[in-house]
């Protein structure tokens, strides 16, 4: 019997612990681990933002649901893996072995890499973060802290240098956006900024998707949102912001100061403490090193998948910014670690599988939304669209409620959902498209 071990219980986690679950089957002990006892549906965390959603509406507990399904629950947090021991000291200085480890964490937030930044800064008027519900719930706080005052401060949405999932500092711009002119507030925010380390808007990481650019930075001057591009944030003080822009040849040419009186900017990634320390596992910035098949080439028995694993940028920009690792995108990295456990333990490894790495997202602007499909997600690509509509507001609700759905249910991928793939001609598994055989710029 296999002891197979999922470290961490997000969109990529939990969705692995369900199929590992129905493609071992029950001779195979399968244990997920996390941090938090509960699953967040992190897309919804622009809309909690803004109070659109409340914590109890996209997160529920994990344990009643995977116990279902014949799956171990530990809500711990591991503080160490020992890979030599194949096996992890947790949080209650207990250790669990295993035979294979999944490593599904998600990103330690880079709150450190910009001195001030950050929720926990000490500031009375802080940048926020809706990277967790947590901290999406204080954003929300400080944001009504602003707008209920006689006269507000100015509002000022971005990412920091090295951001690399720029899909929610659109969304939530417009979303607020969308939120003041609903409460008629909006003709009291004196300056709304959007600030990012993009060279240009709808550059999204990926050096953009199909009209992109023209769509995005419409909609930001439609809406009276001054942008600034190539901005390297270098402080945070007390109600303001500190930047540096530089020009496209990579030159500094200006600093540049935003003062506010709320703030959300995206902070770079980096690997959790207990994954990065290990030896040969990481790169510098602790993401994981895996093959095409989202394994690690030093550790045989470690496989690694979503936003936790090292993916080279698309491109060099002037200010540094890195590739998003999207939702679809994790789940064919899933299905296909997965396959390959799978084949492992039966001793079929000549058939290894590779996840397509296709990049599909919805991100909703308030009241309509874009949609984007870049298939690869390194260029050339061979669909690079990029649309807009009312249609992607009310997709990306029903994939909210979808979601959240087959999760309770305990399902990886149903029949439904794997024939809307096939009618898209879309795979999961793939030979050729990794961007891990692909070079970048």
């Amino acid at each position: 019997m296999a002891h197979v071990v999922i470290l961490g219980a997000g969109t990529g986690g939990m969705p692995a612990a369900y199929e590992m679950r129905e493609q071992l089957g029950a001779s195979h002990e399968v244990t997920l681990v996390s941090e938090n006892p509960y699953f967040q549906f992190v897309p919804s965390n622009p809309w909690a933002g803004v109070g659109w959603r409340t914590r109890e509406q996209i997160v529920f507990e994990i344990e009643p649901y995977v116990k279902r399904k014949g799956i171990n629950f530990l809500a711990k947090r591991a503080d160490k893996i020992d890979p030599e021991k194949n096996q992890l000291t947790l949080s209650d200085g207990s250790t669990l072995g295993y035979d294979y480890l999944v490593i599904t964490t998600g990103p330690a937030l880079a709150f450190d890499a910009v001195p001030g930044a950050g929720p926990f800064s000490g500031h009375q008027k802080a940048t926020h973060s809706i990277c967790t519900i947590d901290h999406a719930e204080k954003a929300y706080e400080s944001y009504l802290n602003n707008i209920d005052s006689d006269n507000p401060d100015p509002i000022v949405i971005g990412a920091m240098p090295g951001a690399s999932c720029f899909g929610p500092a659109y969304e939530y711009a417009l979303i607020v956006q969308k939120d003041l002119e609903k409460r008629g507030a909006r003709s009291k925010i004196p300056e709304f900024h959007f600030v990012t380390s993009e060279p240009y808007i709808g550059h999204l990481g990926i050096a953009g998707v199909g009209d992109s650019p023209k769509i995005l930075s419409r909609h930001l001057q439609s809406l009276g949102v001054q942008y600034h591009c190539n901005m390297n944030t270098v402080k945070v003080q007390d109600g303001k912001l500190l930047s540096e822009q530089f020009n496209d040849a990579g030159e500094k040419e200006k600093a540049e100061s935003f003062d506010f009186g709320f703030s959300m900017m995206l902070p770079a990634f980096k690997g959790v403490d207990a994954v990065a320390n290990v030896e040969g596992l990481c790169n510098p910035k602790g993401f994981v090193i895996v093959d095409e098949h989202q394994r690690s080439p030093k550790y045989p028995n470690i496989y690694a998948a979503g936003v936790c694993i090292a993916i080279p940028p698309v491109e060099a920009t002037p200010v540094p910014t890195g590739a998003p690792k999207t939702g679809y995108m994790i789940e064919s990295m899933v299905t296909a670690l997965v396959h390959n456990i799978k084949a492992n333990i039966e001793g079929k490894e000549g058939k290894a599988e590779i996840g397509t790495w296709n990049a599909i997202c919805l991100a909703d602007l308030g009241d309509r939304g874009v949609g984007f499909v870049a298939l690869p997600q390194f260029k050339p690509r061979k669909v690079d669209w990029y649309g807009e509509g009312r249609w992607v507001h009310w997709a990306k609700i029903a994939f909210e409620k979808y979601f959240i759905a087959k999760m309770k249910a305990g399902v990886s991928e149903p029949f439904y959902e794997k024939l809307i793939f096939q009618m898209l001609g879309i795979s999961r598994l793939k030979s050729d498209e990794s961007p891990l055989n692909q070079k970048s710029g």
